[in-house]
């Protein structure tokens, strides 16, 4: 008989007696549990390797442990295949809507810019790449494969997405978390934390950037103040058509990721309506991207 993901959580070896591990609501690649240990209180992360997606949990763990040396995420204490043991937070998880709040961006910055240049000094070797573009190419071929109701989109896309890249040009790189979603910070008293490295590596800031904005509905006027703030500078027309052009990458991933998740995923979710929601932002952003193409 198969081991559920609870029972997993509760016999792992750093337990030395017997612990009730609590479901937490959230997460879409892993299974999640609260845990309390001699004191102390834990996050469990099961979840194996998701080919598709390109998480690798590997990368993940070496990701994470050096995200807590650069200050900016809690501890790992245990892992072992297919599971994470971290030190809960005890703090407010962010909604959208904080994130719009201007205070809490400018907490955001710094954090981004410690993930960025800080944390890739404690990274060990063999951490992955995140190119947004290839991403999405890969999403394509894992689509073809299937009986995928997008599938004769698919070379629209494929083309959409090659413009992109050559809108975006050449990039800096730096270590980014690659899913900037609001529930992936975590206010405390002292400090903001940022969580959950599955999709973590190599990119752009641009990606990070504009995957911030996207998510968390970010208004005209704090994309450019975000961009202002970050790279130090007067906003530049050709830094704002490249941030503009990955912005539409962020929401197109988004779109793929759901549509493959629509045939592959055993999780509660309604995958189909997020794939149809994403679209329609992807639709609306591309169309403001080729508006300003004219100008």
């Amino acid at each position: 008989m198969a081991i559920s993901a609870k029972q997993l959580a509760e016999k792992l070896c750093c337990w030395e007696v017997p612990v009730i591990a609590v479901p937490l609501a959230g997460g879409l690649t892993n299974t999640n549990f609260k845990v309390g240990y001699q004191g102390a209180d834990y996050v469990v992360r099961i979840g194996q390797d998701i080919p598709e997606h390109g998480v690798m949990r590997f990368n993940e763990l070496n990701a994470s442990i050096a995200a807590f040396k650069a200050g900016i995420s809690p501890e790992i204490i245990h892992s072992a295949p297919g599971a994470l043991v971290m030190r809960f937070i005890e703090g407010k998880t962010l909604a959208a809507k904080d994130i719009r709040n201007n205070e809490t961006l400018e907490k955001i910055l710094p954090l981004l810019k410690k993930c960025h240049y800080q944390l890739p000094r404690h990274l060990k070797a063999g951490a992955l790449s995140f190119w947004v573009f290839q991403v999405i190419r890969n999403y394509a071929d894992t689509l073809q494969e299937t009986a995928s109701v997008y599938k004769s989109s698919l070379g629209k896309l494929m083309t959409i997405n090659d413009r992109l890249e050559k809108a975006v040009g050449r990039v800096n790189i730096a270590f980014c978390h690659n899913d900037m979603l609001a529930a992936n910070f975590i206010n405390t008293e002292d400090k903001l934390w940022l969580i959950d490295w599955d999709y973590a590596g190599f990119n752009s800031p641009l990606f990070d950037l504009s995957n911030l904005a996207t998510n968390n509905d970010l208004t005209h006027s704090q994309e450019r103040w975000l961009l202002d703030s970050y790279f130090e500078c007067n906003l530049s027309d050709k830094l704002w058509y490249s941030y503009c052009a990955m912005k539409c990458a962020s929401l197109l991933r988004e779109s793929m990721w759901s549509m493959v998740a629509e045939q592959q995923s055993k999780l509660n979710f309604n995958y189909r309506q997020y794939s149809q929601e994403n679209l329609a932002r992807f639709d609306r952003a591309y169309k403001e991207f080729i508006e300003i193409t004219k100008v």
